[in-house]
């Protein structure tokens, strides 16, 4: 490397060592800066790297010098994210089923720089938490900045929507190919869902985006900002159960007084309750009639009761039936 491009770059290699290789516990002397830069087939001397330091502090960077009789040295102490907010991210990306294995481990290890050598590996033993389900569509992750760049231009997105066969792999539908309206990406049950308007059947619908292929940002502009002004997310988050279609109803479902935390988990603290006689109480929402529905009833239990309307009850006490008459005969 030429003297004077290594010059250049002297300030650069310094932030990169001191970023990398040290915390407020491991400290790098002068002779560690020197010797790194070295390395790097820059020439330096003890009496400039002191001037090179109060250049980077100046400019912003947060170097702390500490005095020791064993030498003391330098090391990098304000950093973008602290060790636990590195620690949280981790985490969300582990746990994240919309990313697949390999993504998370690249985002992990990316994450791992931030944190520098020495921190790295108290993060490192988090990476070990895998076996969770993960998805198997290695191109979701490029698919939600496509979502997010369509609505950001106003534009409408076209996919393939995509299903399980019995070989374990995801194929497209027949008729697969769609084109809508991307207006909002929800976070829900662990997966991620695009609320979109279809222009063809003129309401909002929703489609797991692990489940998209092929998304490609349209040139027509998108349609729907009316249908869209009508949804209250939040309210539209918590009355889809699972995300699965159904009719839209006000039920009326009553559960033990022990209930009442599982019922705010599912429909938030602005939840219609009302207390009634001999430790129950009964909450009014409106939710999408369907088997996810049902099926959050019947996991709860026989303390799980709908009120109203009959009709509702009915097609429950329906879905239970027919799950019961489909079960084999196993004498």
């Amino acid at each position: 490397m030429a003297r004077s491009s290594g010059q250049k770059l002297k300030l650069l290699y310094i932030v990169k060592f001191l970023s990398e290789n040290t915390d407020e516990n491991h400290p790098a002397s002068t002779a560690d800066i020197i010797a790194n830069l070295e390395a790097n087939g820059i020439h330096s001397e003890r009496k400039s790297i002191y001037d090179d330091i109060e250049k980077l502090c100046d400019f912003g960077y947060d170097i702390v010098q500490v005095q020791s009789r064993l030498g003391g040295g330098y090391y990098m102490a304000g950093r973008e994210f602290e060790l636990a907010e590195l620690k949280l991210l981790v985490d969300a990306v582990q746990s994240s089923r919309f990313l697949t294995t390999r993504k998370s481990r690249s985002l992990i290890k990316k994450l791992e720089q931030m944190a520098g050598k020495h921190d790295a590996g108290k993060l490192q033993r988090q990476v070990y938490v895998a076996g969770r389900i993960k998805t198997e569509n290695e191109s979701v992750y490029y698919s939600i900045d496509n979502i997010h760049r369509a609505i950001q231009e106003n534009r409408q997105i076209s996919f393939q929507y995509l299903d399980w066969n019995m070989r374990k792999e995801l194929v497209p539908r027949v008729n697969s190919l769609r084109k809508v309206s991307p207006w909002a990406l929800i976070w829900q049950d662990e997966n991620y869902y695009l609320a979109a308007y279809d222009s063809g059947d003129g309401h909002m619908k929703h489609y797991r985006v692990d489940k998209m292929g092929k998304v490609e940002v349209c040139r027509e502009a998108r349609e729907g900002v009316d249908q869209f002004a009508k949804v209250d997310l939040a309210a539209y988050t918590n009355q889809i159960f699972g995300m699965y279609g159904g009719e839209e109803q006000m039920v009326t479902l009553q559960f033990p007084n022990r209930l009442v935390g599982v019922v705010l988990d599912r429909f938030g603290r602005e939840a219609d309750i009302r207390q009634m006689p001999e430790g129950t109480f009964r909450v009014r929402a409106k939710v999408t009639v369907s088997g996810q529905f049902f099926g959050w009833l019947a996991g709860i239990g026989k303390d799980a009761a709908i009120v109203s309307p009959e009709p509702v009850k009915e097609q429950y006490r329906k879905w239970l039936a027919d799950i019961v008459d489909s079960m084999p005969d196993c004498t």
